[in-house]
């Protein structure tokens, strides 16, 4: 039986199938602060870098020594798709000079950029001042991502249709010029 499922996951990955290509399927942009005059300005700075108008996160947690409480507005993120996702993710990568392989997770990855002027493409802006965000690359295959996902017989993703990191690695490599260091 373990035989026959070998066999099976080297003929798949011997075809070269359409299906199990891997592809973005999202970008998330993320800034987070507890102060409300940083937000702000953290919103600014993803409608400048984006052009899309970014949405608050709230906190869920009481953390008194940060002074937060649930419902208190922490963060703003942008969710990015498509070619747009693609695009802005190129431009935001020139000004990261190399990316750790630990950063590389099962189907995802992400950094941080400490401050904005890092990127080439964006210049200071005096009324955002100096700020940082995170990065965050989802990952999905062509066919399967929504069958754990939809309201009638969900089912799991099996082993051999996961995006491992290996495979993350190598997307990332194929398309964009950053190296990785070990």
């Amino acid at each position: 039986m373990k035989k026959e499922i070998k066999s099976k996951k080297e003929k798949i990955e011997k075809n070269n199938n359409p299906m199990k290509e891997v592809s973005i399927e999202r970008a998330i942009l993320h800034c987070s602060t507890a102060d409300p005059n940083k937000l702000e300005r953290s919103i600014k700075l993803l409608k400048f870098i984006t052009g899309m108008v970014p949405v608050k996160t709230l906190a869920k947690k009481r953390i008194p020594t940060f002074k937060i409480r649930p419902g208190l507005e922490i963060g703003c993120k942008v969710t990015l798709r498509g070619q747009k996702a693609t695009d802005i993710l190129k431009s935001i990568l020139v000004g990261v000079p190399d990316l750790n392989k630990k950063q590389f997770r099962e189907g995802f990855f992400s950094f941080g950029i400490r401050e904005y002027i890092e990127i080439p493409s964006i210049p200071y802006q005096r009324d955002i001042g100096m700020l940082g965000f995170e990065v965050i690359v989802i990952l999905k295959r062509k066919a399967g991502t929504r069958t754990p996902r939809r309201k009638i017989r969900p089912k799991k993703i099996g082993n051999i249709h996961r995006i491992t990191q290996e495979e993350t690695i190598n997307f990332f490599k194929k398309n964009f010029k950053t190296p990785i260091i070990d």
